[in-house]
């Protein structure tokens, strides 16, 4: 079946966040680990391809996302979608600006619009603003962030230095007159040479009405919520089959093994929850430098049904780190010796992981070889159980943005998916 709807996602976790969106209304998803060799003869009428580009230079950034681009398009997509982090975390320089802009150019499309918006996850844009929850994105924990610290809420400020074209709003007064007065709005700033429109929501019903609006747009931009209604407007056009797709995955048997790279307040708040439940060692760039993974797999070698192995501190501890390592080596070793402790562990029977954080997914799912996933059911929003292949053996992997679900969230992870 030709593809309908293409998505890129900037990392691991928004990919999988996005395919569990989409999963929910019963649309078959496929999820892609990095951009397939070749075409292939299978594809679903939603495809999701996962990139590991947040962070890069936009130079490569760019590059990359053509080439999923150009493989979505021979796959016969009708409407791409460029997937971001709902905190917009970037720099000046990228990626979000850059990618938009690149994919304006290889799609045609003279406008599109940035809605990082998740409200069931707590994140509104205000009148231009971010707010994670009731704090603006300059005053959250983003504001710490390792690579990307938030400092400005102001998502017009934040996208311009990024961009060639002008910027422009819809704000939240347009937005909730509905479709038809987005789409106007829309119109009049395409008449003014607007190319690059943030728009307002803090409700679902927000995103309904900005997904109607925008419909029949060649490319649109944003977190994974705006994408939330568009299998129900595809199943009006008729583009979907009536039926829904059953989502529910083989559970494989097996241990269990968190793996948590995240720095995130919600998941070292996961963490120090979970350690009560588990076995857990903590991985530290300073030991890892002076010792290597071998302590680590040592004691992983000797552990029981349950696990978890977490680099997750607080800002001031990953600031000495990356003080005496520098930041980009601080950060390798810890993905490194996660993804070791991944493959480690799925030789030795271990068949569901749980991994915190986009950077440390985007380095296990590698590591593990994984290249699709299908798409199952729901932990939290945004946060879909998946299955795959890794080494001729069948996995299930959870990877999860690092400020989502509770401070529950690996048990409640790990119960949700016992094996039959």
């Amino acid at each position: 079946m030709s593809v309908i709807f293409g998505a890129i996602a900037d990392d691991f976790t928004g990919a999988t966040d996005l395919a569990g969106l989409l999963a929910r209304s019963g649309v078959q998803v496929s999820l892609r680990i990095g951009v397939p060799d070749a075409p292939t003869l299978y594809t679903a009428p939603y495809e999701v391809i996962a990139l590991k580009i947040r962070s890069v230079p936009p130079a490569t950034a760019v590059d990359q996302a053509e080439e999923a681009l150009s493989w979505l398009q021979a796959a016969g997509a009708r409407q791409t979608f460029w997937k971001y982090c709902s905190t917009f975390d970037s720099t000046e320089k990228g990626n979000i600006g850059p990618v938009a802009e690149a994919l304006m150019r290889r799609t045609g499309a003279n406008q599109t619009i940035y809605c990082p918006a998740f409200p069931q996850n707590g994140r509104s844009v205000f009148m231009g603003n971010l707010f994670v929850g009731r704090e603006p994105l300059a005053e959250s924990s983003m504001k710490d962030h390792p690579l990307t610290p938030m400092r400005d809420s102001n998502l017009l400020r934040l996208l311009t230095p990024q961009v060639t074209g002008r910027v422009g709003l819809v704000d939240r007064l347009c937005v909730a007159k509905g479709p038809e007065a987005i789409r106007s709005e829309l119109d009049r700033l395409a008449k003014q040479d607007v190319a690059h429109v943030i728009i307002d929501a803090v409700t679902d019903e927000d995103l309904v009405a900005i997904a109607t609006a925008c419909r029949d747009f060649k490319l649109l931009t944003g977190g994974s919520a705006i994408a939330m209604p568009l299998p129900h407007l595809h199943r009006q056009a008729g583009l979907l089959p009536g039926q829904h797709h059953d989502a529910l995955c083989k559970v494989p048997s097996g241990r269990a093994l968190v793996l948590s790279g995240s720095c995130s307040t919600m998941t070292q708040a996961q963490v120090a929850v979970y350690r009560n439940h588990a076995a857990s060692y903590r991985l530290d760039p300073l030991a890892l430098a002076r010792d290597g993974t071998q302590p680590m797999l040592d004691w992983l070698q000797g552990q029981g049904d349950e696990a978890m192995i977490y680099a997750t501190a607080n800002p001031e501890s990953v600031k000495t780190a990356q003080a005496r390592l520098g930041q980009e080596r601080a950060g390798a070793l810890v993905e490194s010796a996660l993804a070791q402790a991944a493959v480690f562990a799925r030789d030795k029977g271990t068949r569901r992981f749980v991994v915190a954080g986009g950077e440390t997914s985007g380095a296990v799912t590698q590591a593990l070889g994984v290249i699709q996933l299908n798409v199952g059911r729901e932990i939290a929003p945004g946060v879909p159980w998946c299955t795959c292949d890794s080494a001729g053996v069948h996995i299930a992997l959870a990877l999860k943005s690092g400020n989502f679900g509770d401070d529950g969230f690996f048990a409640t992870a790990l119960r949700e998916l016992q094996p039959a």
